[in-house]
């Protein structure tokens, strides 16, 4: 090979290279959120929700640890604070270490009402650590959120909610690993056994 010519067929493979394993910041948004999710991951629905703060996320974003997650409204006076008050004590009776690598997502059933500023009453009313997500969907997101998370609920004519009072345990990457109903605020101790079981697998 003539020797002037070398330098420069090196220089070219060397950008053909580079340009192949670039990745848009598009792709590598879908990388990271869609493409890699399991397909029996709840995260596979594209549902967006504000935060207390006012802030936008998508359902995805809960990925990357494991979390409990339900379905409750802000003007529910009897399950909805017990749903509450047995995640909080499936929290406590996890180490400290544990309990940081443990999210709580509650999801909003009447975004109608439920502002950011109610679903932060609550959580200020509940005292509940402040990493924990108390999320207004869009509304015509909530049946599919219900649906993945299989929590069924009917409004009734004097504006309350039936529904089921469920903690939803999911893994890093948003498949339902258990489901514990809520009759009290106890928690199920096979269900903190499974809790603490998705920890031990995400370390």
């Amino acid at each position: 090979m003539n020797p002037t010519i070398r330098p420069l067929l090196t220089l070219v493979l060397l950008l053909c290279g580079a340009a192949a394993s670039a990745q848009s910041p598009q792709d590598a948004a879908t990388d990271t959120t869609t493409a890699a999710l399991p397909g029996d991951s709840v995260y596979q629905l594209d549902a967006r929700a504000i935060d207390t703060q006012g802030r936008l996320l998508r359902w995805s974003d809960l990925r990357g640890q494991p979390q409990l997650v339900s379905m409750f409204y802000a003007n529910c006076h009897l399950m909805c604070p017990l749903i509450i008050e047995n995640a909080k004590a499936v929290r406590k009776q996890l180490p400290e270490a544990e309990r940081q690598r443990l999210g709580v997502a509650m999801i909003s059933l009447d975004p109608k009402r439920d502002t950011p500023a109610a679903l932060a009453e609550v959580a200020r009313n509940h005292r509940t650590p402040e990493d924990w997500r108390f999320l207004r969907p869009a509304p015509d997101d909530v049946p599919g959120l219900a649906s993945v998370l299989d929590v069924r609920y009917r409004f009734r004519e004097d504006g309350s909610i039936n529904h089921t009072s469920v903690l939803v345990l999911l893994d890093a990457q948003g498949r339902i690993l258990a489901r514990s109903e809520v009759v009290g605020a106890a928690p199920d101790p096979a269900f903190l056994a499974q809790v603490r079981a998705a920890l031990a697998a995400a370390n």
